[in-house]
């Protein structure tokens, strides 16, 4: 639903963000990664203009925003959020205290001690996480972000239409969402019916 908030910082924490634009604050979840580039662009707390790539997260009791300093964190995020067992407090956690850097190297070695070091994941957490992630992660080891970009309209689309079908939003998000990591080339229609079949 959306894609970037781009205004100024009007609040900095290590767990938060609000940026101001259009006379609206946005309160935004951030991982320590961010926290650290957007205090970087923002010495001296001089609210300069700052860019925030958003994710947004529907539950039924709440409606959050996470951010990211750039697309390549956020597509990690997004690919750690399909794993089940791994939310989106989780995954910011993950991102939080290894950097995508070490993530994609842990991910793509099976080096499930390194994912065992985050706080709140276990041995079959860690497991789970290779398991699923190793062929999403190319051999040198850098997420595809231009197959997140270019999937995000094809999920647009078919949230929209299982929306109008009479689906809730937040049932079936989270599927739409594994099926484009396990898919590469899927169409609107055959994603629709895929997530039917799932839901």
């Amino acid at each position: 639903m959306y894609e970037f908030i781009e205004g100024t910082i009007a609040e900095l924490t290590p767990a938060y963000v609000v940026v101001q634009t259009g006379g609206i604050g946005y309160y935004i979840h951030i991982s320590l990664n961010t926290y650290t580039q957007l205090a970087e662009s923002d010495k001296n707390n001089k609210h300069l203009p700052c860019k925030v790539f958003v994710h947004h997260v529907v539950r039924e009791d709440a409606q959050l925003l996470f951010g990211f300093f750039g697309l390549h964190e956020r597509a990690i995020f997004r690919l750690l959020i399909t794993v089940s067992g791994v939310g989106s407090n989780t995954a910011r956690m993950i991102l939080s205290s290894l950097g995508t850097t070490d993530i994609q190297k842990a991910i793509a070695e099976g080096n499930v001690n390194i994912l065992k070091g985050v706080k709140g994941i276990g041995l079959k957490t860690a497991q789970r996480i290779i398991i699923d992630l190793k062929d999403k992660i190319g051999v040198d080891g850098i997420a595809n972000e231009n197959f997140f970009q270019v999937n995000n309209t094809i999920k647009d689309e078919a949230l929209s239409a299982l929306v109008t079908l009479g689906f809730s939003k937040s049932a079936i998000e989270k599927v739409l969402d594994k099926l484009l990591a396990s898919k590469t080339d899927i169409s609107v229609e055959e994603l629709i019916k895929q997530t039917l079949k799932n839901v």
